[in-house]
């Protein structure tokens, strides 16, 4: 691919030779212009425009030299300390100032420092799409590139002038470092650093003493000396040594949870410790890696100028060690909610009927309830709390709601993911397994929620009805109850997903209160409280303490469950948007109570229709939360798994050859081989 670069390389020799001129950075704006490929993803387009530029240095005479001189004294004409020390490094202001920050520049633009290196970069990379382009360059080009432009013993002040400032800016980070390694909370996480001599500080002090050396270097010696034999060895390895406490901080974090606070000092702490490493790099080491780390370097500063203003990319950054530890509480309980043989099939089956009888009662009071004349606001929260407590006697009871069950099976399937070993084949057929497993247990606890709720739903409506001599719900109340669950005529499947979202959000809100229950010690805490050591014995305290440490989650997401399932309706209303909820086992209760009320024998299709409509609120309810959760749990695990089409082909396969194991436990553990391995 032939470009021409002759006349840029003229123009950068006529700047060179004007030597009080500031260099025009229109000149390195359009030889990037030229060498920016069309499409930004074509790697091959990217390249060959690449080595075009280094062709042209290489055929030109004096082109690289003139080019060298051009681009440094350009950088020379600006401040760089920021660029080098700040650029592509979260703030130390925290993540909720940070994220105002952010927010507040989308409506109200920050000033440009146009003193900054980093304006020149912005201006120079003025396209979202520069870094993708820039990343596909292969490692050797950059190599080539920075070789070509270090030829030679010629602008030795202007070389060293950038060292300088990148010396300043290890100063900068070597400090930043230390003081985020003093930080309570990090210190609470780690307690090991207040016993030893922190990492953090002795990286510090290796550093000053390799500033300190190289600068004698260069006070004792001739400007024509450019490498510094300043050994940085050391410092190197006591930066190695803190990423092994981020690293076991990390690690910890599982057995002691995590705060948004906490999970920005370590995105920052890694951060700072990739900067610092990389310009030593820069500043010490032999040609290719510095090469390679000044290629490194320039990627992370053009990709920080629209990364540093993204609210998108502050979430990213922060959010998936948090996404990971709720969905880590969240997986561990899931393991309990796949069956893999009769006996857990059966007790499955137990739990399921148990929560079956209080969802008719819960159904039955929602009912009665209807029946008062209150305020919107009054009328929900009668309504969320008889949900909320509900869900709560479930729980409390040892008893499954089989809707909730999804947002745990998809967290204990995406850990699976995470580490699953061995041949492709091997972990898909594991990973089929799995999933049958999960859809047995699923079709069990449904079974179980639906043929208890059914019947002791019919009980409660005859018993009503016997005892008061008047229906549980008017002829025109059941025929709009039973004409809910309509799938063709009303919006009973878009309320079923609505529904599906809450379960998804529910089992969120478990995973967070499980990970702070943890974070803050509220175990603990309960067992020394004060007022309660008063009012309970210590062994029943510490009995209620362990109670609400394991289950403080659970609690709180079926609690803020019943809130979300009892005010939708009402926030619909308000809203004048037709917001509801359909919820499969309240659905199934409240067709045979709409059924049993309504004058006459009811038409045969009516009943098929509504049935109908229940069912497929279930699946719907089963989809959309089971969706929305492995989506979130394979995220924050950092997955992505490409072999969905394998693993759908082998589990409907299964499900041709022997679909009895989708609904009733195999005689022996479910293995899956596949036939064709590939």
């Amino acid at each position: 691919m032939h470009i021409n670069f002759n006349d840029l390389f003229l123009n950068m020799q006529e700047q060179l030779e004007q030597q009080q001129a500031v260099p025009d950075e229109n000149i390195l704006i359009e030889l990037v212009k030229r060498i920016r490929p069309d499409d930004s993803n074509n790697s091959d387009e990217s390249n060959k425009k690449f080595q075009a530029l280094i062709q042209a240095l290489l055929l030109s005479p004096n082109a690289a030299i003139n080019f060298q001189g051009y681009v440094l004294k350009l950088i020379n004409h600006y401040k760089q300390i920021n660029l080098y020390a700040d650029s592509g490094i979260l703030s130390l202001d925290g993540f909720w100032n940070q994220l105002g920050q952010r927010l507040g520049a989308h409506f109200l633009p920050l000033l440009k420092d146009e003193s900054s290196l980093g304006y020149l970069v912005k201006t120079v990379f003025n396209y979202k799409t520069d870094v993708d382009w820039l990343d596909q360059i292969d490692e050797k080009r950059w190599i080539q590139l920075f070789q070509l432009l270090s030829l030679g013993h010629d602008f030795q002040q202007e070389k060293l002038a950038i060292k300088r400032e990148l010396v300043k800016a290890i100063t900068v980070l070597s400090y930043r470092i230390s003081g985020i390694g003093l930080y309570p909370e990090f210190i609470n996480a780690q307690p090991d650093l207040t016993e030893y001599e922190s990492p953090f500080l002795v990286q510090n002090r290796e550093i000053i003493e390799f500033i300190e050396s190289y600068k004698k270097f260069h006070q004792n010696n001739d400007s024509v000396h450019v490498t510094a034999p300043a050994n940085a060895d050391q410092a190197l390895v006591m930066i190695e040594q803190c990423r092994d406490v981020v690293l076991k901080v990390r690690r910890a974090i599982k057995r002691i949870g995590v705060s948004l606070s906490l999970t920005y000092l370590l995105s920052l702490l890694e951060q700072c410790l990739d900067r610092i490493e990389l310009l030593l790099n820069v500043v010490t080491e032999s040609h290719q890696i510095r090469y390679s780390s000044l290629a490194t370097l320039l990627k992370d500063v053009v990709d920080a100028h629209y990364s540093e203003t993204s609210v998108r990319e502050l979430l990213r950054t922060n959010s998936e060690l948090i996404a990971l530890q709720v969905t880590e509480n969240a997986s561990k309980t899931g393991e309990h909610y796949v069956s893999t043989d009769k006996h857990g099939f059966l007790d499955m089956y137990i739990a399921s009927a148990g929560a079956g009888v209080i969802i008719a009662i819960m159904a039955t009071f929602k009912i009665l309830a209807s029946r008062l004349i209150l305020a919107p606001l009054m009328q929900a929260f009668l309504y969320s709390m008889n949900y909320a407590f509900g869900f709560m006697l479930i729980h409390v009871l040892h008893f499954t709601v089989a809707t909730k069950q999804p947002a745990m099976t998809a967290a204990a399937l995406a850990s699976t993911v995470q580490h699953r070993k061995g041949s492709k084949t091997a972990q898909i057929a594991e990973l089929a397994a799995l999933i049958i497993n999960i859809i047995r247990t699923q079709f069990i606890a449904i079974l179980g929620n639906i043929s208890i709720a059914i019947p002791t739903a019919a009980l409660i409506t005859y018993l009503w009805q016997a005892l008061t001599y008047e229906p549980l719900l008017t002829h025109t109340k059941a025929s709009a109850l039973l004409y809910s669950l309509n799938p063709f005529t009303s919006l009973a499947i878009f309320h079923a997903a609505i529904a599906g979202v809450c379960l998804f959000l529910s089992g969120l809100i478990a995973g967070y209160f499980d990970n702070m229950a943890v974070y803050r010690k509220v175990g603990p805490r309960l067992k020394a409280h004060p007022q309660l050591k008063r009012l309970m014995q210590q062994p029943k305290l510490d009995k209620f303490a362990d109670y609400i440490e394991l289950n403080l989650g659970a609690l709180a997401g079926n609690f803020l469950f019943g809130i979300m399932l009892g005010s939708m309706g009402t926030l619909g209303f308000i809203l004048g948007l037709p917001l509801d909820i359909r919820h499969i086992a309240f659905a199934s209760a409240n067709f045979i109570q709409g059924l049993m009320s309504i004058n006459d024998s009811p038409d045969l299709g009516l009943i098929i229709v509504s049935f109908l409509g229940v069912i497929l609120i279930g699946l719907t309810n089963l989809f959309v939360s089971f969706t929305l959760t492995i989506i979130v749990a394979l995220r924050a695990r950092g997955v992505r798994f490409e072999q969905w089409k394998p693993l759908a082909k082998l589990v409907l396969t299964h499900f041709v050859t022997r679909p009895t194991d989708f609904f009733w436990p195999p005689k022996q553990p479910l293995k899956i081989e596949d036939d064709n391995p590939s």
